[in-house]
């Protein structure tokens, strides 16, 4: 499709061969991979009343050199090889195998884990009553739900990935300050879901092994030996699947999503049974004023969108690969939904466990443990572990893995990026990333949104309100100085100015946080519990401004290569 589209478009002439019986199709597409700067030319190799009178590819063949076209009106398509491989091309029609179901199991995937379940338990061991915490949950994957749909219609439209969007706002080299800020939080999140996976491995070990010297924490690591390297057990299995590429992981999540609701469905009724009921959930109340829950809920909401913010950012990933706009939109719907099914499975067990042990247990991990039986183990395991590489697979190696790409075609493949990403997760030591409900929600969590906040707004408001959703393929891929997206040396100064001032307001806050400043004034405080509401905010609208003063209505406009 994207080749025919690309004939047609850079060969008016050819347009009236539609009515003929024959349909042409192009052997050339418009993007290829190159070791040096190469013109693509977009041209027929024979005339039409050759092609019409035999259409074998074997008789295409022997009039190779019989009836050639001579090399006029041609218009060539310069790719610049520090911008293009195989990873970064747009997707062709053939790619295009995500069904609405796939999206929907993609999400289903993605929601089913440990930290999931862990979020959910946070909220009520902060204060908030089990209603309250699945409120806050749903409310932010509705407002999340916004920028994810409208960033994947790109993505779904041209089949181009987050770091190739992001030049049309950043520019051709700029892109790679956004890609690279949200490859850094994917390589943290990795090391969480891995460390969670670690801790997997490590309930399956004898006591006699858990109660040796190895399970000593050792100060310097700031975990035991043996804890570490149960998470490089599962760090080194993850990457079998990683080898495979994005078709693995489509398959992965098509047919673990079923897997996965059967096994949670397994752990509710566990509760159900063990406690008698709900009854002991639904009786848990706030254990908060009315203004302690105001100033908690907002910090929670920012840590819910924030839960899913980086996704929101590099969704054109997976939505390049959707069969339409319509099977993006529905796939993506169900997150709210997800996440609030989801929310209340957590919550129902958490509480369940105060009746069944006499004491909160908001980890699951913990809680297998407590629940004990070779069986119920193995199986619940299983279950963790493969949440956990759905998880993190998906939401956390993919956009790190394409930016490290886009940084360096020529050096890296999806697969190298891949590891890369993997080994940055283990220097980000998720161990002390999880120590605390505290630290996990309002460091973690909120503290990130400052850098995926700001980012989110500039795309959006570039690509809805200055592109108006129509962008020019050819000049994503090229250094020309006339480029339509080479801006300033390759550098969109707006949207850097933008993005700095959506950043700064927040890291007042945020050293506080981490315990680098001792007080600051109220309303950084106020601004740091909102920072990814402030920052997408004031960076979107301050780059729509400034951009709509500078360049008006007068930007570079082809057809989308696929339509909605």
């Amino acid at each position: 499709m994207v080749s025919k589209y690309l004939s047609l478009h850079f060969q008016p002439h050819l347009q009236t061969s539609l009515s003929y019986s024959h349909t042409l199709k192009p052997k050339y597409t418009c993007i290829t991979p190159a070791t040096s700067i190469t013109s693509f030319p977009i041209k027929p190799k024979y005339t039409l009343s050759s092609l019409c009178r035999r259409c074998s590819a074997s008789s295409l063949r022997s009039m190779a050199s019989i009836n050639p076209i001579p090399d006029t009106q041609t218009d060539e398509f310069e790719a610049d090889p520090t911008l293009i491989n195989n990873d970064l091309k747009p997707t062709t029609s053939s790619q295009r195998t995500f069904s609405g179901w796939e999206m929907a199991s993609l999400w289903i995937g993605l929601v089913v884990g440990v930290p999931s379940y862990y979020l959910a338990g946070s909220l009520v061991d902060l204060g908030m009553a089990w209603w309250q915490g699945i409120a806050t949950v749903v409310a932010a994957n509705l407002i999340l739900l916004v920028p994810l749909v409208l960033t994947g219609e790109p993505g779904t439209r041209y089949g181009i990935s987050f770091p190739v969007l992001a030049r049309s706002s950043f520019g051709i080299r700029g892109a790679h300050v956004p890609t690279l800020l949200r490859a850094l939080v994917g390589c943290g999140w990795y090391g969480i879901e891995t460390w969670i996976g670690g801790e997997a491995i490590f309930l399956l070990l004898p006591n006699s092994i858990k109660q040796s010297s190895l399970s000593q924490v050792l100060p310097w690591l700031g975990t035991s030996p043996l804890e570490f390297s149960c998470f490089f057990a599962f760090w080194l299995a993850q990457l079998a699947i990683v080898r495979r590429g994005m078709e693995g992981i489509r398959v992965l999540e098509k047919y673990a999503a079923p897997i996965l609701i059967a096994l949670t469905s397994c752990l509710l009724i566990w509760a159900y049974v063990n406690a008698g009921g709900l009854g002991d959930m639904l009786s848990l109340s706030s254990r908060l004023s009315s203004s302690e829950f105001w100033s908690l809920f907002f910090p929670s909401l920012t840590a819910n969108i924030s839960f899913w913010a980086t996704l929101a950012l590099n969704i054109p990933d997976f939505t390049r690969y959707a069969k339409s706009q319509k099977d993006q939109i529905i796939g993506q719907a169900g997150l709210p939904i997800f996440m609030g099914a989801f929310t209340f499975v957590g919550l129902a067990v958490t509480s369940s466990t105060k009746v069944i042990f006499g004491h909160l247990i908001t980890n699951p991990i913990q809680l297998l443990g407590e629940i004990g039986g070779f069986s119920t183990m193995i199986m619940a395991i299983v279950g963790i572990s493969l949440a956990t590489i759905t998880t993190n697979i998906a939401a956390n190696v993919v956009a790190p893995a394409n930016a490290l790409v886009n940084l360096s075609p020529s050096k890296f493949t999806f697969w190298r990026g891949a590891l890369l990403t993997a080994l940055l997760g283990i220097a980000f030591q998720p161990w002390r990333l999880l120590k605390s409900s505290e630290s996990f929600v309002y460091t973690w969590l909120v503290g990130y949104s400052a850098l995926m906040g700001p980012i989110a707004g500039i795309l959006l408001a570039d690509y809805y309100l200055i592109k108006k959703m129509k962008l020019n393929i050819k000049d994503l891929y090229t250094l020309r100085k006339n480029g339509s997206y080479y801006y300033t040396g390759g550098y969109n100064l707006v949207a850097m100015a933008a993005l700095i001032a959506g950043i700064l307001p927040v890291m007042p806050g945020l050293l506080q946080k981490l315990g680098m400043l001792s007080s600051v004034p109220k309303l950084f405080v106020t601004i740091y519990n909102n920072a990814w509401f402030f920052s997408f905010f004031s960076a979107g609208i301050l780059y729509w401004v400034i951009q709509s003063l500078l360049t008006g209505n007068d930007s570079k406009l082809i057809d989308p290569l696929l339509a909605a």
